[in-house]
Order: C-alpha cells, then sequence, then structure tokens
C-alpha cells in the first residue's frame, strides 16, 4: 500500500446512500463496539513476512514493556527467514526466544509479557521445553510468560495482540507460530516456508494492522485486562508514551479512529462480551452494493441466517467469500467443512438474484492457499480485521479481538477514508486473482458488479480465485451439526470442574515441573502412535 493513501474515485460502490439511516454510525460504543479511540498512524500489512519484519524491528526498539497475547507462541520461528547467512543457523538472533532473551538481556527496564492459550499446552511443554526453560532462568523474571486458563472447558483465547511501550499495537490475524511466514506471491516451493523441525508448509494468508497513538493504549488494555483475567496480576503502564513507528512501515491512514470489538465468554462472575457479533450483523444489515469477506472458516448460523435474508432481497448487496479450500486438520474438517457446506447450500438457495460467491485462492502452479486472514469489507464505509472467524466459537464462546474503520457520512476524512476501504480491498482481490489493482478497478467498472468483475479476472490455471464446490449434508451430519458439539455458541453449564482445575494446574507448572510432564506426555505419545500403528498392520 502507498505510504500516504489520497482520495481517489472508487470502483464497483455507488456514491454514498441519501437514505438518512445511513447517516449513523455503525460503530457505536457499547453496542457494536468496545471504544474507539483515534491513531495519528494506521497501517494495513498483508501476510506475515512483512509482519514479522515489523514486529521484530518494533521489539528491539522497545523500552518499558513488550506485551503479547496470542492463540499460539513458537519461540523456536525464525522472524526472518528472508535473511540469508549465518545468522539464520544455530542460536539465531531472529528466532522468536532468542530475540526476546536478547533484548531483555540488553535493557534492564525492559519487561516482556507473553500470553497463549493453554490448550497448546502439550506442545509446548513437548517442543519447546528447552527455549521455555531458557526464557524462565537465562533471562531473570523480566519475562514473563503464562498460559491462559481462564475461560470456559473448551473455549479458546484466540486474540492476536503485541502491544510496544503502550505507543504501537498490532491487532489482527497473524499468530507467531509455525506455518505462518509467507510473501504475498505465495512463490510455489518457497524453501524459506520451513518449520521449526524442518519440515515445508504450503502458501498462507493473513491480515493484520498498526496503530499508534490512543488506539494503540486500548489495545494496550485489552492485553492488560487479559492478563488479568489469566491470574497474571496488573501490568504496570508506560512511564512516558513516545512517537514510534518501525523503520519500513508504510502508513495507510493517518489521524483516523478505530473501533475495538471483543468477544468474551461468560465465566468466573465476568459477564459475556458479543460486540464482534453485533457489528458482523450490524455491517450485514447495513450493506448496500458489496459486502466482502475473508475467513478461515464459514460455519456461524447466526452470520448465515443474516446473510440468507440479504440474499433473498431483490436488490440487496452482492457478498463474497473467500476461504481456505479445507480446514488445516482432520478434526477442523469433520466440524467446520460440514458447517460451511451446510451454510453454503442454504445460501445458494437463497440467492435467486446472483449475488453469492465463495472463492479460494490457489498459487501460480495451483497449489490452494491456506486463508487465515479475517476481514471484512462493507461497500465503501467499513473495514473490519481482527481475530475473529466466521463460526459460532467466535460470536460468544472464544477470546476475540478486532478493530474496524469507518467512513462515517458527513465526516471529515469521509472522502480519503472511503477510497482507502476499496483501493485495500481491491489490492487483496488482485492478489488473490494474480493481476494488479488496475486490472480489478477496470473489471468493476466495466461489470458494474463484483462478483461479474471477479468472474471476468478468473484464470482456468495459474494464480487465481475458484469456486468452492460443496456437496449435500445428510440427515445424521446435520443432527451432529446441529448439537454444535464442535463449534459451541456459548459455554456449557454442566463444566466439569475437576477437568478444568486439573487443566489450570497443569498450565501453571514451573520449568522443572514441565519438563518432568513433558517426558511423561512424550513417552505417552510415542507409546499410543506406536500401538496404533500395530492395530493398523493387524487389519491389513
Amino acid at each position: 500500500m502507498p505510504q500516504d493513501m489520497v482520495p481517489a474515485q472508487g470502483a464497483g460502490n455507488p456514491a454514498p446512500s441519501a437514505d438518512p439511516s445511513d447517516e449513523t454510525p455503525i460503530l457505536v460504543p457499547g453496542k457494536t463496539c468496545w471504544r474507539i479511540a483515534r491513531a495519528h498512524r494506521f497501517a494495513l500489512i498483508v501476510d506475515a513476512a512483512d509482519y514479522f519484519r515489523t514486529a521484530q524491528r518494533a521489539m528491539e526498539a522497545a523500552r518499558e514493556s513488550i506485551m503479547a497475547v496470542g492463540w499460539d507462541f513458537d519461540l523456536r520461528i525464525n522472524l526472518r527467514p528472508d535473511l540469508e547467512g549465518p545468522e539464520n543457523t544455530g542460536r539465531s538472533r531472529y528466532r522468536l526466544g532468542d530475540l526476546i532473551q536478547r533484548i531483555v538481556a540488553k535493557n534492564r527496564r525492559l519487561h516482556a509479557y507473553i500470553l497463549k492459550w493453554d490448550i497448546a499446552m502439550l506442545q509446548t511443554i513437548t517442543t519447546q521445553i528447552v527455549p521455555l526453560m531458557a526464557l524462565h532462568w537465562l533471562t531473570t523474571s523480566r519475562i514473563h510468560f503464562r498460559l491462559d486458563s481462564n475461560h470456559p472447558l473448551g473455549a479458546s483465547h484466540h486474540q492476536k495482540i503485541l502491544v510496544i511501550d503502550d505507543s504501537l499495537a498490532f491487532c489482527g490475524g497473524i499468530d507467531m507460530t509455525h506455518d505462518r511466514w509467507d510473501t504475498r506471491d505465495h512463490t510455489p516451493g518457497d524453501t524459506r516456508r520451513r518449520r521449526p523441525d524442518g519440515s515445508p508448509y504450503g502458501p498462507f494468508h493473513d491480515v493484520t494492522t498498526a496503530c499508534d497513538g490512543p488506539a494503540a493504549e486500548a489495545l494496550g488494555e485489552v492485553v492488560r485486562r487479559r492478563w488479568r483475567h489469566s491470574g497474571g496480576g496488573s501490568i504496570k503502564r508506560v512511564r512516558q508514551r513516545r512517537a514510534v513507528w518501525p523503520e519500513g512501515l508504510n502508513v495507510t491512514m493517518r489521524d483516523v479512529d478505530v473501533a475495538v470489538a471483543r468477544t468474551e465468554p461468560s465465566y468466573n462472575g465476568r459477564e459475556e462480551v458479543r460486540e464482534i457479533e453485533a457489528l458482523y450483523l450490524a455491517v450485514i444489515r447495513r450493506a448496500k452494493r458489496t459486502l466482502y469477506l475473508e475467513s478461515q472458516y464459514f460455519a456461524s448460523s447466526v452470520i448465515r441466517d443474516a446473510i440468507a435474508e440479504r440474499l433473498r432481497e431483490p436488490d440487496g448487496p452482492e457478498i463474497v467469500v473467500i476461504n481456505p479450500l479445507s480446514a488445516a486438520s482432520w478434526l477442523e474438517e469433520q466440524a467446520m467443512d460440514r458447517a460451511r457446506a451446510h451454510a453454503v447450500n442454504i445460501l445458494k438457495e437463497a440467492d435467486q438474484h446472483g449475488r453469492f460467491r465463495i472463492y479460494y485462492p490457489v498459487n501460480a502452479i495451483g497449489t490452494p492457499i491456506y486463508v487465515h486472514a479475517k476481514v471484512v469489507v462493507m461497500d465503501e464505509r467499513l473495514l473490519r480485521i481482527g481475530s475473529s472467524n466466521l463460526n459460532n466459537r467466535s460470536m460468544g464462546f472464544d477470546t476475540e479481538c478486532d478493530i474496524a474503520l469507518e467512513a462515517v457520512p458527513g465526516s471529515p476524512n469521509q472522502k480519503e477514508l472511503s477510497a482507502t476501504i476499496l483501493r485495500f480491498r481491491n489490492d487483496l482481490l488482485a492478489e488473490h486473482l494474480g493481476v494488479d489493482s488496475q486490472e480489478v478497478e477496470r473489471a468493476l467498472v466495466e461489470h458494474g458488479s463484483l462478483v461479474r468483475a471477479i468472474d471476468a479476472l478468473r484464470r482456468p490455471e495459474g494464480r487465481t480465485l475458484l469456486e468452492l464446490e460443496t456437496r449435500p449434508i445428510g440427515e445424521a451430519e446435520l443432527a451432529v451439526l446441529q448439537t454444535h458439539m464442535m463449534d459451541p455458541e456459548r459455554p456449557g453449564q454442566g463444566e466439569r470442574r475437576l477437568a478444568h482445575l486439573l487443566k489450570r494446574s497443569v498450565a501453571r507448572l514451573r520449568p522443572g515441573r514441565a519438563a518432568f510432564l513433558a517426558g511423561t506426555v512424550a513417552t505417552g505419545y510415542l507409546l499410543g502412535r506406536r500401538y496404533r500403528r500395530d492395530i493398523r498392520r493387524a487389519r491389513r
């Protein structure tokens, strides 16, 4: 994206409607968001190669605090596989765990706080026990690492936020873990896409944001609240905030209001928060011409029904969904892909006017690109990026955090922000279709339709978007889906307290005990794997 976006004529959307209801803001604190705060600088970041490079530079510039919360952190990943040379072998200066140790050891005023979802605990202690112990023992007590267990059984801590000195914040869909790093080219066979064990992984698409000023402070408050709820106590605020912006990070917008929206489940006396669900529904209800959605999943029954209602309207909006071809794991595939097939079948039946499309992207040799981004673009009016997916969990069961920008009619920066929103959507489409943004804009003008423009630009082979095909869902599968067993909307009332207490106690293990448990778990895993292998052989 250009460093300073300038107003430009949008393509594919009309001028704002004269309907008086359009004049009222969509982003309303206490309803569709938690808080709105000003960002002096705001940036859109596509794919983890740019994010990891920017985050590395931001952390190295930290003076007092680094606060990071995420679904997962893999301390072994190299944030800069794009750099060649001896620094990428052995103990790398850009390996996440080594980087944090070096930064904190260098600055005695600096504290680092890292919070990750506790269900990833077993993987953490079996594969990362050495860097985890190093964080505890080699760098003193100024590195604080916690596993978040303060949520309903089965729920996920899913926020992805990094805050530097309460002055700069990143919020979006990218975790600092394995399988994430990729460039926007999604080059076939890119040898830099390697897990810490050396095994390759496929192309990966994601989006995040950066902001400073009061908006960064607001995201810092979200992190502090989550840290406190996890049992970590209070995190001191930075004594003196400063103007900090990472070198090489292009500014997309200046002096823009940023809304923060959350999902938090009801738990341990805390009331549930469903701002994200309210924002999704408001955006779907008020979309005029186009609604563009990128998500890892497409399984929310509430979102599905709201979209179906708009598709039945004779003059409703065109709705385009970008998904991965399939879920990342077998368990997710059984739950999410079946729910998606059911949702898409319902929407195709409701789509009597041909305004709904769902696609998946492929790279230059036709390899499916895994879509992990969580993006919403409504007309030229609203942009939302965050951690929440289009599934039931993100609406009320998991812990999520999104940010949103709105070009409110009559606001001083409406024209500039509207142009930025449309340009970003067209830029994403250009990446997926393997063309430049100008071609997307020309196709939108020529066809006067988002879905017709995409279909005109799609190719039979090479980098492109392919239409996602679904199969019918049987009655037995439907009965399972309707239980929401794998994708709950709310915490279950009959949570097993004993199991949860066990989980919480394990999450708080010290490194020595964690090492013992790691050996026990690893032994059990290897024995179980050998047993399953013997069973398979016996059946042949």
